[in-house]
């Protein structure tokens, strides 16, 4: 049975274009988009939803309120999915039930392998989210944790995306990306448009812009290859990779991979 997935983001292009991304996975059913936590809320009431991500930042009633009450009256699992800017609403969206704390940025792959272990009883949080909880236990404020957090920077400094802890089971352990060559559109290579048997011709956004290395790139980054896997595939170095990342994103005016995986998909940046 697939996993029933509920996404509430006030923001269209990342609700549209998250369930875009989910459906191309098999284990999961996009019951439906809402723009804020009380449309969550409402349809979780009525519906059999097995996950719900929630943004934080949303009008009538924000993720953390959403949060609260499907804990209390739903069997709903909550999973934030949210923006770094969002560090007072940690504490209380863990204090109210969130099974997971997880940023935008993650690759697909990431998000996917998230929501898979909340659905099984785990808890998921962030590695950075761990530090700024660390952070804030230890009288700090938030921002003054040992890392910062930015999708764009992260890319251009070459890094690896933060880890995920997996909290359950037996224990703490981090999780990383995929390596199972997979793509996004359930193809093992190939970009993304092929692996839908599309042609060129058929791309949904204009080529022209980008170079052959950045058109293979993002393709890549839509199977939710992770930097090192890409870099693997195209035999490149880490560093490189990102230097491409880079590039798309600012011929785009996107901030991270995901919106990436959103636009090669779809060509749509908003």
């Amino acid at each position: 049975m697939k996993i029933r997935v509920l996404i509430a983001d006030d923001n269209s292009f990342i609700r549209e274009g998250m369930k875009i991304i989910l459906n191309t996975f098999g284990e999961f059913e996009v019951l439906a988009t809402v723009n804020d936590g009380q449309e969550a809320v409402d349809y979780c009431r009525t519906h059999e939803v097995d996950v719900a991500l929630l943004d934080v930042r949303m009008p009538n009633m924000n993720g953390v309120e959403a949060t609260k009450i499907l804990t209390e009256e739903t069997g709903t699992k909550p999973l934030i999915l949210t923006t770094f800017d969002d560090d007072e609403y940690i504490l209380d969206a863990i204090r109210y039930g969130a099974k997971g704390y997880l940023l935008k940025n993650n690759d697909p792959e990431r998000i996917r392998d998230a929501i898979k272990s909340v659905h099984s009883g785990n808890n998921v949080l962030q590695d950075v989210v761990l530090d700024k909880l660390k952070s804030v236990m230890d009288g700090l404020p938030a921002g003054q944790g040992r890392r910062t957090e930015s999708g764009a920077h992260q890319e251009h400094g070459g890094a690896q995306q933060p880890g995920v802890q997996e909290a359950g089971g037996k224990g703490a352990s981090a999780t990383t990306g995929s390596t199972s060559g997979r793509g996004i559109a359930g193809a093992s290579g190939g970009s993304a448009a092929q692996a839908k048997g599309a042609s060129p011709t058929d791309c949904p956004f204009d080529r022209s812009v980008f170079t052959e290395r950045e058109l293979e790139v993002m393709s890549l980054i839509a199977q939710g290859l992770s930097n090192k896997e890409i870099s693997k595939e195209l035999f490149i170095s880490e560093g490189t990779t990102a230097n491409y990342i880079t590039s798309i994103l600012n011929k785009t005016a996107l901030s991270h991979r995901t919106q990436i995986a959103i636009y090669y998909l779809t060509g749509k940046v908003r």
